[in-house]
C-alpha cells in the first residue's frame, strides 16, 4: 500500500510540474479551402522563450509575406534561411532573424507571420494521385485536409538547436475558417460542425488539423471522426480504448488524462496505409479495410489491436515525456512497443503475444545490433524500424526478466518522471541504476544488454530460459 501511494505522489508531482510549464501561445486566423488546396494564415507566436540558437520551422510549401516583431517593439524583420536544419524528410524551411552584427540571431518575444500555401488536391486514385503519402504531408484528398504538427510544420514551430528541443506543443486561440468544409477539428478541442469556429486551449498541444466534410461520434469519452465503422463497433472501440488506458494507468501509476480522438481518413496515394499518434489524436490512414475496420476483422485484429496498444502507449512515451538526443527515438518507440507487448500478453491474449514475439525474433535473425552505449546518432541504428520496434523491446523484456516486473514498471515510471535536458544513454542508465539500487545487478545488465556487442544474442538467450 505504501509503495502505490509513493508512485501516485510521484505522478502527481510530475503532472503538476508539466501543467505549470509555460508553452508558447499561438493566436490568429487560418483560412483553408479543401477544393483549392490552400492555406492563408495570419498567426502570432508569443510568450517565446529566450532561446539564442534557434530556428522557426515552417512548411516549405508555405510562402511568407512577412515576419513582424510584435514584442518588445513593432517592426518588420529581415529573415534568412538555414540549410543546416531540416526535419527528417525535409518538409520545412528553417527561418531565423540575423541580429545587427549579422553574426548572431535576434528573437523577439512575439512574432507575427503572414503566409499562404497551395498544395495538390487528390480527387481520385485512377489518374490524380501521388506516389507516396506520409505523416508530414499536408494532405488534401477529395473531401478533407490532414496535417500533423511538428513534421508538417503547417504553423510556425520554434526549435531550440542548442538543447535539441522543439516547441510544437503550443497554447492556442485560433479562428479557423473552411467555407467548403462542414466539420473542423484541431488537436485538443472538440470537433465543430460548422465552417467557421473559434478554438482555444490553455493546455499545450501539437496542432494536428483535420477539416472537411465528415461526421463524427462521441461514445464513452472517445471521439471518432469520419468513422467507417458501425455504431456498435464504435461503442466497442471506446470500451477497448478505455480498458487499454486503465491497464497503463494501473501499471505505470500515472493517469491517462486525455480523451482519445480517432481520425479515419484516406491517403493521397493509391497503396499507402498506416497510423500515427499526436495526442489526443490517433490518425488512421488507409483505403477500405486498412483502417479502423481492421479492429473487427478476425484475420487482421491480431496485429491491429496490439498496434492500437502501441499508439496508446505513446501517450506516455512521446507525449507525457518527450525524448530527444541520439537514443530519443529508440526510447519513444521501444518503450511504447514494450507496453504494447505487455498489454497484448495480459489483455489481448498470450497466443497473439507469442505470435508477435516469434515474428520479432525471426526478423532479428540476421540483424547486427549496435548496443545502446555505442549509438552516437540515429544513423547508427542502421535499420531504424528493426532497431526501435524489434531489437529495443526484446532488450527491455530481457532486462525485465533480470529484475522482475515490479522493478521494470518502477523503472518506466522513473524514466517518465525524471527531468533531463537530454534523454541520452546517461539518462537511460542513470534511471535504471537508481531504480535497481543494486550495483552488482546493474553492472550485469549494463555489460550484457547495454554495452555488449552481443547484446541481442544475450537478450534472446535470456528470454529462452
Amino acid at each position: 500500500m505504501r509503495r502505490s501511494i509513493f508512485i501516485s505522489a510521484i505522478a502527481l508531482i510530475a503532472t503538476t510540474a508539466r501543467a505549470q510549464e509555460k508553452a508558447p501561445l499561438l493566436t490568429g486566423k487560418v483560412n483553408i479551402s479543401i477544393q483549392d488546396g490552400t492555406f492563408e494564415c495570419d498567426l502570432t507566436l508569443s510568450d517565446i522563450p529566450p532561446v539564442k540558437n534557434y530556428f522557426i520551422r515552417l512548411n516549405s510549401g508555405m510562402n511568407p509575406l512577412h515576419f513582424r516583431s510584435r514584442q518588445p517593439n513593432d517592426f518588420l524583420i529581415g529573415y534568412d534561411k538555414s540549410f543546416a536544419d531540416t526535419t527528417s524528410t525535409g518538409e520545412s524551411n528553417a527561418y531565423f532573424f540575423p541580429d545587427n552584427t549579422r553574426k548572431g540571431k535576434f528573437l523577439p518575444a512575439a512574432v507575427q507571420i503572414k503566409y499562404v500555401g497551395r498544395f495538390p488536391v487528390v480527387k481520385d486514385t485512377l489518374t490524380n494521385y501521388s506516389a507516396k503519402d506520409w505523416k508530414g504531408n499536408i494532405a488534401f484528398n477529395h473531401n478533407s485536409v490532414r496535417a500533423d504538427g511538428v513534421q508538417s510544420a503547417w504553423y510556425p514551430v520554434l526549435y531550440d538547436a542548442g538543447n535539441d528541443k522543439s516547441y510544437e506543443n503550443v497554447r492556442y486561440e485560433l479562428d479557423i475558417t473552411c467555407k467548403d468544409c462542414s466539420t473542423l477539428y484541431i488537436n485538443g478541442s472538440v470537433p465543430e460542425k460548422r465552417s467557421t469556429a473559434h478554438f482555444k486551449s490553455d493546455v499545450p498541444q501539437e496542432l494536428v488539423l483535420f477539416c472537411g466534410n465528415y461526421k463524427y461520434s462521441n461514445i464513452g469519452n472517445t471521439y471518432v471522426l469520419n468513422p467507417d465503422i458501425t455504431a456498435t463497433q464504435i461503442a466497442e472501440l471506446s470500451t477497448l480504448t478505455n480498458s487499454y488506458k486503465k491497464f497503463y494507468t494501473e501499471k505505470l501509476g500515472i493517469p491517462f488524462e486525455q480523451a482519445v480522438t480517432f481520425i479515419q481518413t484516406t491517403p493521397t496515394s493509391a497503396r499507402d496505409g498506416w497510423m500515427f499518434v499526436t495526442y489526443p489524436s490517433i490518425v488512421s490512414i488507409g483505403w477500405g479495410d486498412n483502417g479502423l475496420k481492421s479492429l473487427f476483422d478476425p484475420k487482421m485484429q491480431h496485429w491491429y489491436r496490439p498496434y492500437i496498444a502501441h499508439e496508446l502507449g505513446h501517450y506516455y512515451f512521446g507525449n507525457y515525456k518527450v525524448f530527444n538526443a541520439e537514443l530519443g527515438d529508440m526510447m519513444s518507440e521501444g518503450f511504447a512497443e514494450y507496453l504494447s507487448l505487455k498489454l497484448t500478453k495480459e489483455i489481448i491474449g498470450k497466443e497473439v503475444y507469442d505470435q508477435k514475439m516469434k515474428s520479432k525474433l525471426l526478423e532479428l535473425e540476421e540483424f547486427k545490433a549496435v548496443p545502446f552505449s555505442n549509438i552516437r546518432s540515429k544513423a547508427d541504428y542502421d535499420d531504424r524500424e528493426v532497431y526501435v520496434y524489434y531489437y529495443a523491446p526484446v532488450v527491455f523484456l530481457a532486462i525485465e526478466k533480470e529484475i522482475g516486473e515490479k522493478l521494470m514498471w518502477k523503472w518506466l515510471n522513473t524514466v517518465l518522471t525524471t527531468n533531463a535536458t537530454f534523454t541520452n544513454y546517461a539518462f537511460l542508465t542513470t534511471t535504471l541504476q537508481r531504480t535497481i539500487n543494486n550495483e552488482a545487478t546493474f553492472d550485469k545488465i549494463r555489460k550484457q544488454y547495454l554495452e555488449s556487442e552481443k547484446s541481442l544474442e544475450n537478450a534472446i538467450s535470456k528470454l529462452a530460459e
